[in-house]
């Protein structure tokens, strides 16, 4: 599964699979994601409709750990860049945005172009 994360842009290439580790943590301590959700959506940048969305499935719920885990199906869409953000909202209701990390900061993904087909 590949696929890169820098600063506020994720990239993956058309068509690949890519799992996207997650590790909150507060204060260098981690969250208890326990009846927590992550998700993502990926907007196109001109009407802002959604691509798609996706909630991550834990890991280590207890260590703050889950992951992303994006498709082939979500990165079969037209190489470009797209908006993106992911959330947390824990279990008592709260809602934190945890990508990108910089509120000053729109999130990005791009889809890179592909050689091989299938």
């Amino acid at each position: 599964m590949t696929g890169t994360v820098q600063n506020n842009i994720i990239t993956v290439r058309q068509g690949d699979s890519f799992a996207l580790n997650i590790e909150v943590k507060d204060k260098c301590k981690p969250v208890d994601l326990t009846g927590a959700t992550i998700t993502m959506q990926v907007r196109d940048t001109v009407a802002g409709n959604i691509l798609f969305g996706i909630e991550a499935t834990p890991v280590d719920a207890l260590n703050g750990k889950a992951a992303l885990v994006i498709t082939p199906s979500e990165t079969s869409n037209p190489v470009g860049d797209y908006v993106t953000d992911i959330q947390l909202t824990g279990a008592d209701g709260s809602v934190n945005t945890i990508f990108p990390a910089d509120v000053n900061k729109i999130g990005t993904f791009r889809i890179t172009a592909q050689v091989t087909e299938v």
